[in-house]
């Protein structure tokens, strides 16, 4: 059994990973990407929909008419999650995910250009940088995430995720 929560920790740390690192390189040049908030990431369970009227069964239409202007990060048939511009997104493949991450510093969203460059740090920096024992001291790091699963142009799965660094910074060393 720790076996396989080691396994998984590992595996999540390196999606975090990848998506920071995706995350890093989203620059619009010079437009501004709107941020989610918290109330965002809010699932209302007995309607079974996000905070923005999404639920299963949706199409891309509506799913891009509630988030087209958030930063969309999309992963095909497993693999590594990409910035994709919704044209690209292949919405009607199966084995389609899509997320919307933002990373939340004592409560507030935080655009990660604008992070890295306001303390100086490179994009590629980041993960390990919001997970350092000294920065988790003097904030609350949590890094939230909506997730839709795709198959042939519908949503068949959704949630909204988060990993608190504060409670599990241990998982997010670098991973052999």
């Amino acid at each position: 059994m720790k076996l396989f929560i080691k396994r998984y920790i590992k595996k999540t740390a390196r999606f975090l990973l990848a998506a920071c690192l995706t995350l890093g390189t989203l620059s619009a040049c010079g437009k501004g990407t709107p941020l989610l908030t918290a109330v965002d990431y809010e699932l209302d369970a007995d309607a079974g929909q996000t905070s923005r009227g999404i639920s299963v069964g949706d199409d891309a239409e509506a799913f891009l008419s509630a988030y087209g202007d958030y930063q969309i990060l999309t992963s095909v048939d497993g693999g590594d999650y990409q910035a994709l511009s919704a044209e690209e997104i292949p919405f009607t493949g199966n084995g389609v995910k899509t997320i919307l991450p933002t990373f939340f510093i004592d409560g507030l969203a935080i655009d990660t250009d604008s992070f890295c460059k306001e303390n100086e740090i490179e994009k590629s920096s980041l993960l390990t940088y919001l997970s350092s024992e000294d920065y988790l001291q003097k904030h609350t790091v949590v890094y939230h995430y909506l997730v839709f699963t795709w198959d042939n142009g519908v949503i068949t799965q959704l949630s909204s995720e988060s990993m608190d660094y504060n409670a599990d910074a241990a998982y997010y060393e670098e991973v052999e």
